[in-house]
């Protein structure tokens, strides 16, 4: 069969998995390291925290962090990342605040690979926590260790997002999934982006987690398949049942306690642990921090596009003047085709991984033959739910 450049549901076999997850990471390979537990390299910060000053420190920690997710095991701890837990717990403090307003409310609800209102979730925990406490904010925040970490994979001007999430005792675990980008697609979505844009997608995020209280096992840390992001094809085969056993049964969980960091290669399979303990509340907040490139040169008013559009693309449909293949490149060029970023407190992914898009709701108003006032409505609508 020839290769056209695409991957398809067969891609990234089980085969391909089991090769690469075979691999081993030792002490040789991450000479900082202060010990590898199950391919996890665990770094201790009290003894590296001083270089963090030094320039030349600084970049060859961040150069062999930079290896380990990306050509190593694509995970990595940093203990004690937070050497002081005060800020944790004033953070922590304000998260049960932001959650019972939340939940009085009547927010929460849709969760990405989990079951909706298995879990308490914050959406956007970071602009919530420095409107809650702004000073707590910088103290949570101002931390060296974070910084390097994020731009040892991004580099510098990333930019940071958050969500709080507690799972009580008795929470279920997650599906093993891949992230962001393509991580958040359908297998149908996925499949349209070529080859090398899945091999683009692990470089534009970071994920990581701060632990916000101690996590033995049996709270249900995340589940983690060292090397698995080096499966080409990855982003189509974590969804089939056969991929699923095998991180099932291969995966490994380290305990964390408060102050600790986890991060990892957004290509890694990976999963929330399900929390078994009789009393541990497991509080993380998760780290998800983008690549100043992800974003274009000009800012665009798409909305007032869409308006100013629809009324044209009415009458050419209807015309024949542009056909349905005319019409689907206009309104790309015209709308945004990206569910992200939203606010996902109020346009949650519901039905799936992500919201409609604006180009979405553009052709759906074209195929039901909406009026331009009745358009107008639904994208106001559209914009009031993304709206921070």
């Amino acid at each position: 069969m020839r290769d056209f450049g695409y991957f398809d549901t067969g891609s990234g076999t089980l085969e391909e998995l089991s090769a690469l997850c075979a691999q081993t990471c030792t002490r040789g390979d991450v000479p900082l390291a202060a010990e590898v537990q199950k391919n996890v390299p665990v770094y201790a910060m009290d003894d590296l925290r001083p270089a963090l000053t030094d320039p030349e420190g600084r970049r060859e920690m961040m150069a062999e962090w930079a290896r380990v997710l990306g050509q190593g095991a694509g995970v990595l701890v940093l203990k004690r990342a937070h050497a002081d837990t005060a800020p944790i717990d004033r953070a922590s403090a304000a998260y049960e605040r932001i959650i019972v307003r939340e939940k009085a409310a009547g927010g929460g609800g849709a969760d990405h690979f989990a079951a909706a209102g298995a879990n308490d979730r914050i959406w956007n925990s970071l602009q919530k926590l420095c409107l809650e406490d702004p000073e707590g904010f910088a103290l949570y925040f101002g931390n060296p260790v974070i910084d390097a970490v994020c731009e040892a994979w991004l580099g510098p001007f990333y930019q940071m997002t958050a969500q709080v999430n507690l799972v009580r005792p008795g929470g279920k675990a997650q599906s093993a999934h891949r992230d962001y980008h393509l991580g958040f697609q359908s297998a149908d979505v996925a499949a349209r982006f070529p080859a090398h844009v899945h091999a683009l997608s692990p470089v534009m995020t970071l994920q990581g987690a701060v632990a916000h209280c101690d996590m033995p096992v049996e709270s249900g840390p995340t589940q983690l398949l060292p090397f698995s992001q080096h499966v080409p094809g990855g982003y189509m085969a974590y969804r089939r049942p056969e991929v699923a056993a095998f991180f099932k049964e291969n995966a490994v969980q380290l305990p964390l306690h408060k102050g600790d960091a986890l991060f990892f290669n957004p290509a890694l399979y990976h999963a929330a642990g399900e929390n078994v303990s009789r009393d541990i509340n497991r509080m993380a907040n998760l780290l998800q921090v983008s690549s100043a490139f992800g974003r274009a040169m000009e800012a665009v008013d798409r909305a007032a596009i869409c308006r100013a559009l629809f009324p044209a693309l009415t009458q050419l449909r209807a015309s024949g003047r542009l056909d349905a293949t005319g019409l689907a490149a206009a309104i790309a060029a015209a709308a945004e085709g990206y569910s992200f970023p939203t606010n996902l407190d109020s346009d949650p992914p519901v039905d799936g991984l992500a919201p409609e898009t604006q180009a979405a709701l553009l052709a759906r108003a074209l195929d039901e033959g909406w009026t331009p006032d009745d358009f107008g409505a639904a994208l106001r609508a559209h914009e009031e739910r993304r709206s921070p």
